[in-house]
């Protein structure tokens, strides 16, 4: 089996290649990233001299490149993480995200089309649905909820998904997407809530926390969304929509308490800063559909899942340190720093 993995040199992307390589070692696994702030070269390198893997930096809007490179690799499945994902970076500049998320997509499939695919699989996120409120815990979000977008990163996702749906029904493009609930682990870029939070400790750095803090995330270790989308691709119903969540539903600022408790830090870190515009409150995924059908169920409690990823941070100050060092630091100022 040939594979394209898009954004690949990204969190979730690359967390997925080493799952791959690990599970299939017989695939040929070839990484597509265009290398944008948030993809990290330095994050594959454990996987660089592995003969089943290639990397190619390439922008997914690049339709020559695309095309050529399905001339050179004759894939059988593509499976795309690439995108632009930070809420705050969309409100700021939402064009970018239309770019890579909705025309990037569309070059793809329509590589897909001229070449031949087995699969075409689409990363998506559970934003697409919008939020839930805090005051009816009884609500999840199911493959059936209504799109319902809150920022323009979720609404270029939103727009990826349906055109995706409607490239199965007008060309008959074997598809499968997945909507996932916030991830956390190894990998994961500094901006992010998690990462941010135990690096700013360590440097004794104000901990930034949107408003009160009581937006709730259903957290779901990155390992698990691999092997879900490993299941999918390869089992999964074409045309269907899988909803992938960890019932690991916590409150912003518990998850920042415990980051402080775990690193013996005070909670006077903690700083209020002004919302985010439209900030979402609850997001809740129901997996039924996925565990029926694929037998899939997340494996890594939170409490878990939270200490592997504070430790790995500890152990590979070697990878986030050069983030913080460059662009991010002067963006991290712009975003944070007047608040």
């Amino acid at each position: 089996m040939n594979i394209i993995v898009t954004g690949g040199a990204g969190f979730i992307g690359s967390n997925f290649i080493f799952h791959m390589l690990k599970e299939h070692p017989d695939y040929r696994i070839v990484c597509l990233d265009k290398l944008t702030y948030a993809g990290n070269l330095s994050t594959l390198q454990p996987v660089m001299d592995n003969p089943n893997f290639r990397f190619v930096k390439l922008d997914i809007c690049d339709r020559e490149g695309v095309y050529k490179l399905f001339e050179e690799e004759h894939p059988d499945m593509v499976v795309n993480f690439a995108a632009e994902s930070h809420v705050d970076r969309s409100i700021e500049n939402p064009e970018i995200f239309l770019n890579t998320n909705i025309i990037g997509t569309a070059t793809l499939m329509d590589a897909c089309r001229k070449y031949g695919i087995k699969r075409y699989h689409q990363v998506s996120t559970d934003e697409v649905y919008g939020d839930l409120p805090l005051d009816r815990p009884d609500l999840f979000f199911t493959e059936e909820t209504p799109i319902h977008t809150s920022s323009p990163y979720s609404s270029s996702k939103a727009g990826a998904d349906l055109l995706v749906l409607a490239y199965h029904r007008t060309y008959g493009l074997p598809v499968t997407i997945s909507r996932c609930s916030n991830n956390y682990g190894p990998y994961h870029f500094p901006e992010k809530l998690i990462p941010l939070m135990i690096i700013n400790c360590l440097h004794d750095k104000p901990l930034p926390v949107y408003g009160e803090g009581l937006n709730v995330r259903d957290w779901l270790y990155v390992e698990d969304h691999c092997r879900a989308i490993d299941l999918i691709i390869h089992n999964g119903r074409v045309g269907e929509v899988y909803n992938v969540g960890g019932h690991n539903e916590m409150k912003n600022i518990d998850i920042v308490k415990l980051i402080c408790k775990a690193l013996d830090k005070p909670e006077s870190l903690i700083t209020h800063v002004t919302d985010r515009k439209g900030h979402d409150m609850r997001y809740a995924i129901d997996p039924t559909k996925i565990h029926n059908e694929l037998g899939w169920l997340p494996e890594t409690k939170f409490a878990d899942g939270i200490k592997k990823t504070i430790q790995w941070y500890l152990d590979n100050e070697s990878w986030w340190q050069p983030i913080i060092s460059g662009e991010y630091q002067n963006y991290y100022e712009e975003m944070y720093g007047n608040r």
